[in-house]
């Protein structure tokens, strides 16, 4: 046996001294002593002889795994052996006439593995082998404090290991917890339940850390056990005399408190709680909680009131009686002054959610209409913890204005916190809106009067209240400026905070402002309070320039909203921004520009505002040239200087000629394309000006893919501006932007092309048929005409944007053969890459993944059979083309594609793409006739194994007119086909 002690010495050491190899070898040693038939004698002996801890940790550790796992396979002598064994050293028993086992006089993590061992065997013996163990331990209590505390942790730990449903359990554990837990009840719950009553008793006034123990294993078993051993003359007021005692340790008196927790949250009727609520007279704890915040019994005392508080509301909402709901509301109302304190005060523990627990009982609220005064002083407190809840912490003050790592995180943690928050903010709105706006109201007044080096949480909270308070008006109630708010909007709008530099309250100070813009808009006598809001140094001219953006976009927000009524403020606003206007192309945004507000929202507001019509023409030219003439000759000499740039200088002036071209487009969204070409010309010709400058970038830097990104956005703007008359510039824009085009230039071009076909439709024909056999040849060039590679190693960025690519290919297809431009794949130029289309559609319309770019093929299949295709009998446009859709597309696609187990008829897009390879066949026989049926039933039924019968009735189902018919009899017989095929035709 001293070897094993020894290599159990080497398997625990932790002096780094024991060489890794003599560590192995001691485990290996003692896992070999673990397969021992006699381990368990082995283990007791060692407990039982050892005074080594880690000896008879281990002992104990192995004890708890072998019975745990070999339980099953002992002789009864062997379960004999343990369970004596065990149960002696638990109550300090004697090994002989003349030694006591001192296990329990040992640490705290031996007594606990102890405690584990005995729970182990309670859970396979009792109460059927071992039905006297808890009767047993009983007897043996009055052994002293250290049989008490072992017996303690026994009761703990079989509420960590078996009855706790707070942990995950196995049917059969769950089953053995509810046999324990009935045998308990029926035996010796009451008599344990006396003990610790005795115990607490007896040792409260010279053994706190026991009774402490005592109250915490008896917290965890009220759950279960007849509440009535609790809830009675004796035990309540000795929970709450230890609970008021001060002399008593905060522990002992936090343990009574747990207690009367759980008392207070067991689960039990309505009708039975309320009552026990009652009789707690719970007011007897209020005064407590005042008291140091930090400590541990405020923190139990806390959990006390506001499980009380949920328990008193459930009442309310459970039970229909007016004399009940009119008692559960009297205890709420006595216990919610309290709560409030310690939501505002105490560290709550997490099992209680603050806002779930208001949201119910503003939900009360509405039931009681009109809202009492006490009710209406709760409102108060609600808006009051919620102010209190979503304060940032001072601490972050500094990492929060410039935004650091800890900043970000911390604001992205309060934004998530604060939503719970504000939805209970909103539904305290819908109930008593004017409490909440004269609350808002003194909050903001509160927060200007107080000193600016400590109020920068403060204003921050009380101006987001009063955005989320935006949330619960309707938009009537906001224009007529309902309640208070007339009076809050212009005194928002002409505050200036001492703390207004801090970027936290710079932004939500522009965002309630902008939420608040529709009570501006029906009362415009605000409105150059609102100007100089944005346009100060509280907006657009703060000094931190994330503010300064964020002010652009709510400011063009604001512009769109108001627009009309700012027309006589254009010449003030134009001045205003004059600076930040000539400032943007001139910053260095070589490291931002991905930025979504980069600061070009400025330019949008002002074509906004100078876009009107109502606008002098006059004026409306003087402005657009005063913005448009600066820029264009800012690119026109930097266009010229770019051979002569050095390495060094051309990131920041590539990135200038992006913020320039980002400026026109933002300003040309303010114009509509009637303005510039029919009432106003000479507002166009200054756009098409524009575009021939900025065309040029493409020559320059054609391989500059940001720039190329650029122009084409801004050409896809002039196209909606400029309509028809752009014209003249996409010859040379389209083959500019082909050449060197990568794979996602390409699809850029392609959306490009998809926006002029569907707002030109045939109008765009002849630049289509220049440009289509450059794209056609470009694109199939660098796709594959059939499957992409799959397997390990294909899923790379090249193959990503090609298969991208293809995707966008095929909307351009499907947009050409749907705009009545189908004949521009006819074209001299385009003939040659007819057949490599068509090839490539007919495999995608019968393989692709994509079930939604399979349906696309196929009705661009569809829309090509009945441009090019007459009647029957007639002649063929496209020589080919019938036979082709007759022999190869409609025995591929309309057939064998059908009859693979992948096309499942169970999925919606599956079922869609059914409905078009059916009308398909629909329009195959309305144009082919029988040419079309002929071959489809003697060539491709034949090779499915479609019975005569189906084939028959299949004509005869083609022939009507009943297309839904068609359908539903189509999918039957696809899937009577695949019973017989089991989806194995390969497509031809």
């Amino acid at each position: 046996m001293a070897d094993l002690e020894k290599a159990i010495l080497i398997v625990f050491d932790q002096s780094g001294t024991v060489h890794s190899e003599l560590k192995q070898k001691a485990t290996e040693y003692c896992d070999k002593i673990k397969d021992e038939q006699a381990i368990c004698s082995i283990c007791i002996e060692r407990i039982c002889f050892s005074n080594l801890y880690q000896v008879q940790f281990w002992c104990l550790q192995t004890l708890h795994e072998v019975v745990k796992v070999r339980y099953s396979s002992m002789s009864p002598d062997e379960r004999y052996l343990i369970r004596k064994s065990v149960f002696s050293i638990a109550c300090f028993g004697a090994i002989d006439d003349n030694n006591v086992v001192r296990v329990l006089e040992g640490p705290v993590f031996i007594k606990n593995k102890l405690a584990q061992v005995l729970v182990t065997l309670i859970y396979f013996e009792y109460p059927l082998i071992w039905s006297s163990v808890f009767v047993d331990f009983l007897s043996q209590l009055s052994k002293g404090a250290l049989v008490i505390d072992m017996f303690c942790r026994v009761l703990n730990a079989l509420d960590d290991e078996l009855i706790n449903v707070d942990y995950p359990r196995t049917p059969e554990e769950l089953s053995v917890a509810t046999r324990v837990k009935d045998a308990m009840r029926q035996q010796c719950v009451a008599q344990i339940v006396r003990a610790w009553y005795d115990i607490v008793s007896m040792y409260r006034n010279s053994d706190e850390e026991l009774c402490t123990s005592v109250l915490d294993a008896m917290r965890r078993f009220i759950a279960w056990i007849d509440i009535g051993l609790i809830v009675n003359d004796a035990f309540i007021p000795l929970l709450f005399d230890l609970v008021l005692v001060d002399g008593l340790s905060e522990q002992l008196r936090g343990a009574a408190a747990g207690c009367l927790t759980a008392v207070v949250s067991k689960r039990m009727e309505p009708q039975s709680k309320l009552p026990l609520l009652q009789s707690l007279q719970i007011r007897r704890v209020f005064a407590l909680v005042a008291k140091d915040s930090d400590s541990e019994l405020v923190s139990k005392v806390a959990a006390l009131l506001t499980g009380y508080a949920v328990e008193a509301l459930e009442c309310f909402k459970s039970l229909n009686s007016e004399d009940a709901k009119g008692v559960s509301m009297e205890l709420l109302n006595e216990v919610l002054p309290s709560v409030f304190y310690v939501m505002q005060n105490c560290e709550l523990e997490s099992t209680f959610s603050i806002v779930q627990f208001l949201l119910g009982y503003v939900a009360t609220m509405k039931t009681l209409s009109p809202l009492r005064e006490t009710q209406l002083l709760h409102v108060g407190q609600i808006l009051e913890v919620i102010r209190t809840e979503i304060r940032y912490d001072p601490m972050y003050r500094d990492n929060l204005d410039t935004l650091d790592k800890i900043g970000k995180e911390e604001e992205d943690r309060m934004v998530e916190f604060r939503k719970d928050l504000f939805v209970l903010l909103r539904n305290v709105g819908r109930v008593a809106p004017e409490v909440c706006q004269i609350f808002i109201r003194n909050s903001l007044a509160a927060s200007v009067a107080s000193s600016s080096d400590w109020n920068v949480e403060e204003v921050e909270a009380a101006l987001s209240l009063f955005y989320a308070f935006g949330e619960s008006m309707n938009g009537e109630a906001m224009k007529s400026g309902s309640g208070l708010l007339g009076e809050l909007v212009p005194m928002l709008l002409s505050t200036r905070f001492p703390c207004h530099s801090n970027r936290l309250v710079a932004l939500v100070y522009l965002e309630t402002v902008t939420r608040y813009m529709k009570f501006v808009h029906e009362n415009t006598q605000y409105i150059h309070m609102v100007l100089a809001a944005f346009l100060d140094e509280r907006g657009i001219h703060h000094p931190n320039v994330n503010v300064s953006r964020r002010a652009s976009y709510l400011f063009m927000k604001a512009v769109r909203l108001l627009k009309l009524k700012l027309v006589p403020f254009i010449e003030n606003i134009l001045q205003s921004l004059q600076d930040r206007v000539a400032g943007f192309t001139s910053m260095d945004y070589t490291k931002d520009l991905s930025a979504s507000e980069d600061g070009s929202h400025i330019f949008e507001a002002i074509g906004v505002l100078i876009g009107m019509e109502d606008v002098a023409p006059a004026k409306q030219s003087d402005y657009l040239s005063s913005l448009l003439t600066p820029l264009c000759q800012q690119v026109e000499a930097l266009l010229i200087n770019a051979k002569v740039l050095t390495p060094e200088e051309a990131p920041q002036k590539i990135a200038n000629i992006q913020q320039i071209i980002v400026a026109i487009n933002s300003l040309s969204k303010g114009f509509s394309e009637r303005l510039v070409t029919t009432s106003r010309p000479a507002i166009g010709l200054m756009f098409k000006q524009t575009l021939d400058v900025l065309l040029q970038v493409l020559v320059v830097f054609p391989n500059i893919e940001p720039l190329r990104s650029k122009v084409t956005s801004f050409i896809h703007r002039m196209v909606e501006t400029l309509g028809a008359s752009v014209f003249p510039y996409l010859p040379k824009a389209l083959e500019q932007l082909l050449v060197d085009s990568q794979p996602k230039e390409l699809v850029g071009l392609l959306v490009l092309l998809n926006q002029l076909i569907c707002k030109f439709n045939t109008l765009f024909s002849d630049i289509l048929d220049e440009v289509f056999p450059a794209i056609a040849g470009r694109i199939l060039n660098i796709i594959p005409i059939d499957a992409f590679p799959s397997g390990p190693g294909s899923n790379t960025e090249e193959n990503r944007e090609l298969q991208e690519v293809q995707r966008t290919l095929y909307t351009f297809l499907h947009v050409i053969t749907t705009h009545d431009l189908s004949s521009v794949f006819l074209a001299p130029k385009s003939r040659s890459y007819l057949q490599p289309i068509m090839q490539l559609l007919l495999f995608t319309s019968c393989k692709h993944k994509d079930i939604l770019v399979r349906k696309a093929c196929v009705q661009i299949f569809i829309r090509l059979i009945k441009d090019w295709c007459a009647m029957p009998n007639g002649e063929e446009k496209v020589p080919g083309f019938q036979s082709f859709i007759i022999e190869t597309f409609a025995t591929n696609c309309c057939l064998y594609s059908l009859l693979d187990n992948s096309f499942e008829f169970r999925d919606a897009n599956t079922l869609v793409l059914f409905g078009e390879i059916v009308l398909a066949q629909k329009v195959m026989y309305e144009k082919f006739g029988n040419d079309f049926l002929v071959h489809f039933v003697s060539k491709g039924f034949p090779a499915a194994h479609c019975p005569q019968d189906l084939a028959e009735k299949y004509c005869q189902q083609l022939q009507g007119s009943d297309i839904k018919a068609l359908k539903s009899f189509y999918q039957s017989l696809i899937e009577n086909l695949r019973l017989q095929q089991n989806g194995n035709l390969p497509v031809r």
